[in-house]
């Protein structure tokens, strides 16, 4: 008796089933759909705002359009009263001294605590995870309001200690009343707020570097700069450099806390960019100049951040 011969089907025809091939099959649009109201909201709120600042930066606008709602084009000519103002590039100037004065202590105090955390043992450790994030969590205008007690002329501890250990020229010194004092307060309070993130996170780094290569360079007679610089910096160079760009834009647009504590004073002690574009847009009801100086903060800002990231890929090709 013959075997009966097994029917295939034809190379044109599909499967009885009905499914398709795996390789052939598009991806569900139910994901998609899930996530698209938080995108669309997203992107509502990011782009909405700019484009409305840049819009109205190419417009003469002031409280009487804003009032009424109509306001006319006029070209550049609000970039080039900006531009060809003084007082906006002495706070351009100001703006870059401050973003470097903070970044590099808060790179530098952010390293040092991670290389501390990393040595301590699981109690210690713990301790100051935990205090780093209490630190982290506080909010920003309560941790300003802190600081404005700590250095207050009447009631301000720091005040009462300096002239309890004999210098008795501070008692009832108004810190927030001088420049450089109030510049430095401020480094100090955005110095503290962001250690926290920046040495949680380089900590997270450290402890993906191999312990044997530690102990290869003890051998081979590295000290501990030596052991940091041509073992640890190399392998964590990505997070670090990825820290830094972070606090860079954090810092750059630093608001809040030079707003509440000291709004730009005294004079223009303390004035950076952001806090330039909101005393010329609320002030002088120049809320077309504001949206000009905002424009140019994002222009100078991702300027830096392009050279910065141009460097950081030609380092990273020049050591792969």
């Amino acid at each position: 008796m013959s075997a009966r011969p097994s029917r295939r089907p034809s190379p044109g025809r599909r499967p009885a089933s009905g499914r398709r091939p795996a390789s052939g099959r598009r991806p569900a649009p139910g994901p998609y759909l899930l996530i698209a109201p938080a995108v669309l909201g997203m992107l509502y709120l990011l782009l909405y705002p700019f484009g409305r600042a840049l819009l109205i930066s190419f417009q003469d606008f002031r409280l009487r359009e804003l009032i009424r709602g109509e306001a006319k084009f006029v070209g550049l000519r609000n970039y080039q009263t900006l531009l060809s103002d003084p007082r906006f590039w002495d706070v351009v100037r100001r703006t870059f001294l401050f973003m470097a004065v903070n970044a590099a202590a808060i790179m530098l105090l952010a390293t040092l605590v991670a290389l501390m955390i990393e040595r301590l043992g699981r109690v210690g450790r713990a301790v100051v995870l935990g205090s780093l994030v209490l630190v982290w969590a506080v909010p920003v205008v309560a941790a300003t309001t802190v600081f404005q007690w700590l250095f207050h002329s009447e009631f301000g501890i720091v005040n009462e200690t300096l002239t309890d250990l004999g210098l008795s020229s501070f008692e009832g010194y108004t810190w927030l009343a001088d420049g450089p004092a109030a510049f430095t307060i401020l480094v100090a309070l955005i110095v503290w707020q962001s250690v926290p993130f920046a040495a949680i996170t380089l900590y997270s780094a450290l402890t993906t570097v191999p312990g044997e290569l530690h102990e290869s360079a003890r051998l081979d007679g590295a000290g501990a700069w030596t052991l940091f610089r041509s073992v640890t910096f190399p392998l964590v160079r990505p997070i670090f450099m990825l820290v830094l760009s972070l606090e860079v834009i954090w810092t750059f647009k630093a608001f809040v806390q030079i707003w509440v504590m000291t709004r730009g004073g005294p004079g223009d002690a303390t004035t950076i960019l952001p806090v330039y574009a909101v005393q010329t847009a609320l002030a002088n009801q120049r809320y077309d100049l504001g949206s000009a100086a905002s424009m140019v903060t994002v222009l100078l800002m991702s300027g830096v951040l392009v050279l910065y990231f141009r460097r950081l890929f030609r380092q990273e090709g020049d050591h792969p």
